[in-house]
């Protein structure tokens, strides 16, 4: 497994790398529809795992979503002064209130799963909900433009999957190696505290990076979006895995051997990336 989990990354990696930094805004907008749909036909098994039926309806749902997104606020528009379309920053408060409900129903799974678990609609609404606010963010981010620097947006992507990584990362070692308490057993039970706050400590190392190259910062602003961020990331992980507990799914996928789905490798950014946005917006902009 380990091994697969390497030379999966190995050939993934440069490639995420190369769409985020070489490819231009309008193209990686479109590019990331692909993606988006193959995440939204893994979702498709979160509703309904045995009825092809439904799934293929929600990625058609998804891909009709993202098409208009993209015809409606074209790449040159989603800035405008420095403000962000209020179509984006309208499905980005509607990303950052769902991330508010679902740490809800995670805290209270599986007492939560009672009114939605057997409801395909829910499962249907929380899916756009956790990916349609992910896609815009990716976008807005990606075509922040600086006169400082012309990968400008394509480093503040990076940063959060730096941050998301880092966590991860950090959370998987720190957990194998010292993890006793559980964090949420319903929930996922491998994950710990400790595993966590390993996570959270690891991320400093992201921290140590930004002010390094960007020495003019404010250290504790850094520090605390940094920590606020990763822990958001941990809460998009938690809620995946609540959901595919709740459908008797281990992995969303098989397209990333060792990894599993494209959902089980975004889950994470898709809670880290629109709140992150928020934060830029209301700190940085």
């Amino acid at each position: 497994m380990l091994k697969q989990r390497i030379i999966t990354a190995i050939w993934l990696i440069p490639l995420v790398l190369g769409a985020i930094f070489i490819l231009p805004a309008n193209y990686f907008a479109w590019a990331l529809v692909a993606v988006f749909l193959i995440a939204a036909k893994e979702w498709g098994r979160i509703i309904d795992n045995q009825c092809d039926v439904t799934q293929w309806s929600f990625t058609c749902t998804i891909g009709i979503l993202l098409i208009a997104i993209n015809l409606i606020v074209p790449i040159d528009a989603v800035w405008l002064s420095n403000q962000l379309h209020p179509i984006y920053l309208a499905i980005l408060y509607i990303g950052a209130l769902w991330w508010a409900v679902s740490l809800f129903l995670v805290f209270t799974y599986p007492k939560s799963a009672a009114f939605w678990q057997n409801n395909p609609m829910f499962k249907s609404m929380f899916g756009q909900l956790t990916l349609i606010p992910c896609f815009v963010a990716l976008i807005a981010l990606k075509s922040i433009s600086s006169q400082a620097s012309p990968y400008y947006g394509p480093v503040l992507v990076l940063l959060v999957m730096l941050i998301v990584w880092a966590a991860d990362t950090g959370a998987y070692f720190v957990g194998k190696a010292m993890g006793k308490t559980k964090l949420m057993p319903a929930v996922s039970p491998a994950k710990t505290l400790e595993g966590l706050l390993g996570g959270l400590v690891t991320t400093m190392l992201v921290v140590a990076g930004v002010m390094h190259y960007s020495p003019e910062q404010e250290l504790g602003l850094v520090v605390a979006v940094t920590l606020f961020v990763a822990l958001v990331s941990a809460l998009g992980d938690l809620s995946e895995s609540m959901f595919k507990r709740a459908g008797g799914i281990k992995d969303s996928g098989t397209i990333l051997p060792g990894h599993g789905g494209v959902l089980d490798r975004i889950d994470s950014l898709t809670a880290a990336l629109p709140v992150f946005t928020l934060v830029y917006i209301a700190f940085w902009m």
